[in-house]
């Protein structure tokens, strides 16, 4: 197992794509055990692993965030928040967090938020004298909560991994994901001063207000129909990313923004999105596998409670090591691999299933924006052309900020329980 673990760090210190570096410490695991008949169920293990029908919505939200950036939509939706907000010091930084609630509950994708946000917001908040790596900053921590408020791919994935009731996950995620947009909110008000960072509009105008909110009517309406049909059961999970595509076409229409035209474009564009991630999915899923037939994760849990019997302190040591693997592994990946070995630790240290699988989920969905390899960080860099390096370090006190509130889902299991327990979920 040593010898494994050393193919894998090797293999990540030498820059190889994640997928491969997954599959490859897969097949050197399966060749360590010593038995020939494992080779034959590999391809079977990588194809089961993708061959999942609730992992059917990740393309589907891919292609409503594709939409929902052509379509115009994401404009109506600035244009309102910033009518409420945009009079007060750094109100463009607060529309930056509002909007991305709005469109987490549509997109359920962190790196879809971001682009979006970083085609629509960004070139407006450095035209209004925003620092541009605060500005990048803001909008990569945003798309944090893309995973969080659901519906959630993130969350969709963890539920086939576990077995949790992705409807308990998605509503466990309402207050953490809203804790964390109000402390992004309050690391703004504390920056404005030291940044001064100016006003988007001169005052607040009610007529305006009313206005930009019909026009913006049918984008709002959309994270409605979608959690309530699922709440209310008028659609699976799975089937909620075609229901966002639709709700995305229709609210373009509306726009007059969408153009069957479009669609080879965007489909194009969300098939190659789509294809990286199930290719992890695929290849991690071996390694997923060996690891059960290794007997991995009873052995991991039989250690730690070998060093302590304490909950907090077996949480506060998973928190440390998702914290490191956030810097050094791409969050699906993560996800695969550290499922199997974390629940049961977490479920011995008293967390609820659920309250696990949402402190677990937005741990790794915070990897996301860790440097150094963290996907919407480089979606962020890419599309804003800003360095990584700039980016980073504005970046952090909102990272920090991310943490504290996790650590206290973590801690606190009523801030992910009251929503499902009120709702008769669990």
């Amino acid at each position: 197992m040593i010898f494994v673990v050393g193919v894998f760090a090797a293999l990540l210190l030498m820059g190889v794509p994640i997928c491969f570096v997954l599959g490859i410490t897969g097949v050197v695991h399966v060749a360590s055990f010593g038995t020939e008949q494992y080779f034959n169920i590999i391809v079977q293990k990588m194809f089961g692993g993708m061959s999942v029908s609730s992992l059917t919505c990740i393309p589907f939200f891919i292609v409503a965030g594709e939409l929902m950036n052509s379509g115009g939509v994401t404009v109506k939706l600035l244009d309102f928040i910033r009518s409420l907000v945009g009079h007060y010091r750094g109100g463009l930084a607060y529309v930056v967090v509002l909007v991305a609630v709005i469109l987490s509950a549509i997109l359920g994708s962190a790196n879809a938020v971001a682009a979006i946000l970083c085609a629509v917001v960004v070139p407006e908040m450095i035209r209004d004298k925003y620092p541009d790596d605060f500005s990048a900053g803001l909008v990569c921590a945003s798309g944090v909560l893309g995973p969080i408020i659901p519906p959630s791919v993130t969350f969709v994935y963890f539920s086939v991994l576990s077995g949790v009731s992705v409807n308990a996950m998605f509503m466990a995620g309402v207050i953490p994901g809203v804790l964390i947009a109000l402390s992004y909110i309050t690391i703004i008000a504390i920056q404005t001063k030291r940044l001064k960072l100016p006003r988007s509009t001169d005052g607040f105008a009610l007529k305006i207000t009313l206005v930009t909110f019909v026009k913006a009517l049918p984008a709002l309406v959309v994270p409605v129909v979608l959690v309530g049909g699922i709440t209310t059961g008028m659609f699976t999970p799975a089937e909620s990313g075609a229901v966002a595509v639709f709700a995305a076409i229709m609210a373009s229409a509306i726009y007059g923004n969408f153009r069957p035209a479009l669609l080879p474009r965007v489909l194009m564009r969300s098939t190659t999105v789509t294809a990286g991630i199930f290719i992890i999915i695929g290849f991690g899923n071996i390694i997923g596998w060996t690891m059960a037939i290794a007997n991995v994760p009873a052995k991991v849990k039989e250690a730690v409670l070998g060093m302590t019997q304490s909950g907090i302190v077996i949480i506060l040591l998973m928190f440390v090591i998702l914290i490191i693997v956030g810097c050094v592994m791409e969050a699906t990946a993560a996800m695969l691999i550290f499922t199997p070995v974390m629940m049961p630790l977490g479920v011995a240290a008293g967390m609820d299933p659920v309250q696990f699988g949402v402190w677990f989920s937005i741990m790794l969905t915070i990897a996301l924006v860790t440097p150094p390899v963290g996907m919407t960080l480089f979606v962020t860099s890419n599309i804003t052309k800003i360095p990584l390096e700039r980016i980073s370090k504005s970046l952090m006190p909102f990272i920090v900020a991310a943490l504290v509130v996790t650590l206290m889902v973590a801690i606190f299991p009523k801030l992910a329980l009251t929503i499902p327990r009120l709702m008769g979920i669990i």
